[in-house]
């Protein structure tokens, strides 16, 4: 699947490619799901939303077609540095498991090179890698920091993860500023004072 927009002389030109068959297989099931719902597939406004949600889901969930560790590999590079670094406020847009409505919100990570560091956009495509999937935020963590220090070996990976879920907003208990936060660490983020500094860093941003 590939998704761009492109600008030609003011104009836009949307660039749309995806798995044909999977998006008619998708595309018939959401007609079936719309109609069980009560609501007329047929009527104009609802005419091409099937093959709209069958697309928007494939984008939604991209991250089963990337490889976070491949994408660690291709911008790593031998360095002497072995100081925390830090990447914070990296947005993310993923979807809960259970009842497949988007928990919304920022991912901080750190990590102290042992010889190797890795480009820092990377980073951000890691979390961008896992998050688009169906996915718990506590898993999500975990596994964010998993690929960082198995792909890595720094000394050390922190991860914190601040999200808002509509499955508490939209359903269920239905509290509105509730924020969930979630941490992982190894290594040298284990004790205390690296954990605080890092914490230190990302505090400001934290709710």
């Amino acid at each position: 699947m590939e998704y761009s927009l492109n600008s030609r002389n003011g104009n836009y030109r949307k660039i749309e490619k995806y798995d044909a068959e999977t998006t008619d297989q998708l595309s018939n099931h959401y007609k079936s799901i719309i109609t069980l719902l009560g609501e007329d597939v047929n009527r104009e406004g609802l005419v091409k939303t099937p093959l709209r949600v069958a697309k928007a889901m494939q984008f939604l969930l991209q991250g089963y077609e990337m490889n976070p560790e491949e994408i660690l590999k291709s911008a790593m590079f031998n360095e002497d540095y072995r100081q925390m670094v830090v990447v914070k406020e990296i947005e993310l847009f993923s979807m809960c498991e259970h009842h497949m409505l988007p928990f919304i919100g920022k991912a901080h990570v750190a990590y102290i090179p042992n010889g190797r560091i890795t480009g820092l956009s990377k980073i951000a495509r890691v979390v961008e890698a896992f998050s688009r999937r169906l996915q718990v935020q506590e898993r999500l963590t975990t596994q964010i920091k998993d690929c960082i220090q198995d792909t890595l070996q720094p000394l050390g990976v922190a991860v914190v993860i601040e999200a808002q879920h509509l499955c508490m907003q939209m359903r269920g208990v239905q509290k509105q500023h509730s924020v969930t936060t979630t941490s992982d660490f190894t290594g040298a983020f284990n004790r205390v004072a690296t954990r605080e500094e890092f914490l230190k860093i990302i505090g400001s941003t934290l709710h």
